[in-house]
């Protein structure tokens, strides 16, 4: 009976696991197949919402669209040197099921818009945390030009955006914003669609007099090297100089990571806009460590 017993919870965590391990290429989570007929069935036709999303903002569109059902996804994609959206009908009828709106899917196919008119497919570095932050904002501006509330043009991501961020992905809490900041933009009219804005940033370029700006010291008798990443994938070496802070922001979101050697490898960090942070020689371990300053 134990072993039984064993087996069945097993299989529920790999079922558990298998569920969440059902993300689209932009970080979606796979919504539900609805059992109930989905009342936006009808409704949903892509060349005909590409196209008037795309006569919204007065821009000619520089890609192919092409349904491949069976993917559970919607994505941007260049095959043969030719630019596509990929979509899938069943995933976006269930999106639209599931957060109760038939403008999730048309803010899904608006994001992967973004990725073709920032020309992220070109780079061939696949998802980022910048890039989708901009395909987001560019999503929330698109959708108020067509004519959709803040609410429906949030809706998809609110139901299906993961909650924590990824090397490669924005939290949910991020992709809200930048949704946000997009439908923003074009309620001002001869508004352009925005460039990525990181979230927190004031327009203060000074950071003595903005409080938001990190500022970081070592207690240490010469330069040291340390390693600052604003996606918590690729780090850049800054030279921490001798009783000389090192003041800075991180670009893409209000926080970043610090990665200092420890031992036979490296330890990292979360640091965020608006405290002072020091480094400190713990003899004890032998290794550098980090304390926040207080105020």
């Amino acid at each position: 009976m134990k072993r039984l017993i064993l087996i069945i919870l097993t299989s529920l965590s790999l079922y558990n696991l298998s569920l969440q391990a059902q993300t689209t290429s932009c970080g979606f989570k796979i919504p539900p197949k609805s059992v109930l007929k989905s009342q936006f069935q009808s409704v949903y036709e892509a060349a005909g919402i590409v196209n008037s999303m795309l006569d919204s903002i007065d821009w000619q569109e520089n890609f192919r669209l092409r349904e491949q059902n069976g993917i559970n996804n919607a994505y941007a994609t260049i095959i043969q040197n030719m630019r596509y959206i990929v979509y899938d009908n069943d995933f976006l009828e269930n999106l639209d099921a599931y957060a109760a709106t038939k403008y999730a899917s048309i803010s899904v196919l608006a994001h992967e818009m973004g990725h073709h008119y920032y020309n992220h497919m070109v780079t061939g570095r696949g998802s980022t945390v910048p890039v989708e932050i901009e395909a987001d904002g560019f999503s929330g501006y698109v959708m108020n030009k067509i004519g959709a509330s803040l609410e429906q043009s949030i809706a998809a991501m609110q139901a299906i955006a993961s909650d924590k961020a990824s090397a490669t992905h924005p939290a949910k809490k991020d992709r809200l914003a930048a949704i946000t900041r997009g439908w923003n933009a074009a309620q001002n009219t001869g508004t352009p669609i925005p460039e990525n804005t990181p979230p927190g940033n004031t327009g203060n370029t000074d950071p003595k007099s903005d409080a938001t700006w990190i500022g970081l010291t070592i207690q240490s008798s010469k330069t040291e090297t340390v390693y600052l990443s604003d996606d918590g994938k690729t780090y850049q070496p800054a030279e921490l100089k001798v009783g000389e802070p090192f003041v800075f922001k991180f670009e893409i979101y209000n926080y970043g990571w610090l990665r200092l050697p420890y031992s036979n490898g490296y330890r990292t960090f979360k640091l965020v806009h608006g405290k002072d942070y020091s480094i400190l020689w713990n003899r004890r371990t032998r290794n550098w460590t980090l304390v926040e300053v207080p105020q």
